[in-house]
């Protein structure tokens, strides 16, 4: 790493991590946004008095329609967080990074408008609203994740990183939440959120490059403060002579390139990577795991309304601990890409002995991540199942720290287990199809509402089988790299 860019790419990497802290994943805090928008009555014209003393403050049985409103809201936003991340990694992949960027400020600045001047009256704004915040969001974490190609061997860090960043955002809306129980109005805290846009811009044109940053750096890289007026095309060329390299490198084993020079295999299509067995595992993983973080984020409020019997200051308080421990996912997420790093490093001298391709010493690397990620998901799954509400405690650790390893993982393994400028695409379309399984989430919590009658035992039974199968991934990865070594030993 020159000396000379060390302090341009050291503020690209801090200023990244802010940005993904502070504003890329915010829909994630929807809890605490929720109780917010309950104490400002909005969708209240939706409850049915029940008769009781207590009218419909009891937030239960009797503003069932409201629970069902909100749900939607997120049901929406959670959706259009992962079926726009395709065409967003398209136009990442086709018009580059101050492009896709300036989309971005966009698209947050306009949601964070609306919603700073949307009131009980105007609350069915906020189906339009959240969308525009969490495409937005996602489009900020894109562009950011190029930033580990800076830093070569710390890359999969980098990028758990950035991922555990843009779970911790989360905490946005706990502190507006905060804000607003000391006086503060949403109107200005949303407000505030919109004047930062103009540092987006400041960043996307003085720490970002326009076009992508290359994998493997090539020599004398420039970018931002540091370019000319030919930058854009030097990251061209430098990119594609570097894409050559990698999938010489990545793709056709060792024994091959010397022994069979003229039987290599052509660069595989982005098609014939979306439809591999490998893809599609990982889309089975990364939906069944997503569909119950966004479950239970998104159904957090009815449930600890219930639990607590209607206390609301019990509610408030757990929703709170709820969005303290999401600001952590920051610090869980670095280890997952550490791990994965390690382990890449110990396979690529392991490599040198047995002629493994350097796929396979990094699909190796990513078999303990994916496992334990399962593992994460199956423990914080069983204790969101017990309707005991101290022991929400332990569910809010374990899925903070299951779905922080479960974005980075996500990230990561997509960058390690596929060519490079298939990454976008790539990433896009199992966030896409991702989010078409997530639609579930609705239907569920409506399910568990009505027949069910707020009793979601069943529900539980069956998404944590489901969460059990999810071993087949990390299993069916293991076994495609012994299956090579094999070869390779045999031959």
């Amino acid at each position: 790493m020159p000396g000379q860019g060390l302090p341009l790419r050291v503020a690209t990497l801090l200023t990244g991590l802010l940005e993904c802290l502070g504003f890329a994943g915010v829909l994630f805090g929807w809890a605490s946004l929720v109780f917010v928008f309950k104490t400002e009555h909005y969708f209240e014209e939706l409850c049915e008095p029940d008769g009781g003393p207590m009218g419909n403050l009891t937030g239960q049985a009797d503003c069932k329609a409201q629970d069902e409103k909100f749900s939607l809201i997120f049901t929406l936003g959670s959706f259009m967080n992962n079926f726009m991340t395709f065409p967003a990694g398209f136009i990442f992949d086709r018009f580059k990074t101050t492009v896709a960027r300036l989309i971005a400020i966009f698209l947050y600045t306009s949601a964070t408008l609306i919603i700073a001047f949307t009131s009980a009256d105007s609350a069915l704004l906020l189906f339009l609203a959240m969308p525009m915040l969490t495409v937005g969001g996602i489009l900020f974490l894109i562009t950011n994740l190029q930033v580990g190609n800076l830093f070569g061997k710390h890359r999969s860090t980098i990028i758990t990183l950035y991922n555990g960043a843009f779970d911790s955002s989360s905490a946005v809306f706990l502190v507006i939440k905060l804000l607003y129980e000391q006086g503060i109005s949403l109107r200005a805290s949303f407000a505030f959120l919109s004047v930062c846009s103009t540092w987006h811009v400041m960043r996307t044109f003085l720490l970002m490059p326009r076009g992508h940053i290359p994998y493997p750096l090539p020599p004398n890289y420039r970018y931002g403060l540091c370019s000319g007026n030919d930058t854009t095309e030097g990251e061209k060329n430098a990119a594609e002579s570097d894409k050559v390299e990698m999938q010489s490198k990545e793709f056709f084993p060792a024994k091959e390139e010397t022994l069979e020079p003229g039987k290599q295999q052509e660069p595989r299509s982005f098609w014939c990577h979306a439809l591999s067995q490998r893809f599609v595992c990982h889309l089975v993983w990364l939906s069944v795991i997503q569909l119950w973080h966004y479950l239970f984020i998104g159904t957090l409020n009815s449930l600890l309304t219930n639990l607590a019997g209607g206390d609301r200051a019990l509610v408030s308080t757990y929703t709170n601990a709820f969005a303290i421990t999401q600001f952590f996912g920051v610090l869980c997420a670095p280890w997952n890409g550490l791990l994965m790093d390690r382990l890449k490093q110990k396979y690529q001298k392991e490599a040198k002995d047995t002629g493994s391709s350097a796929m396979t010493v990094a699909l190796r690397s990513t078999v303990p991540s994916l496992a334990l990620t399962s593992l994460l998901c199956l423990g914080f799954a069983l204790c969101a199942s017990v309707p005991i509400l101290p022991l929400q405690y332990v569910t809010f650790i374990l899925q903070v720290i299951s779905r922080s390893f479960l974005y980075g993982g996500n990230a990561a393994f997509l960058t390690l287990a596929f060519p490079s400028e298939h990454f976008g695409k790539l990433f896009g379309l199992v966030m896409a199809l991702s989010a078409i399984v997530s639609l579930l989430q609705f239907p569920i919590f409506t399910f568990i509402k009505g027949p069910l009658q707020n009793d979601p035992f069943y529900v539980n039974v069956m998404l944590v089988l489901a969460t059990v199968l999810t071993f087949i991934h990390p299993f069916m990865v293991y076994w495609e790299c012994r299956r090579e070594r094999s070869s390779l030993a045999a031959a």
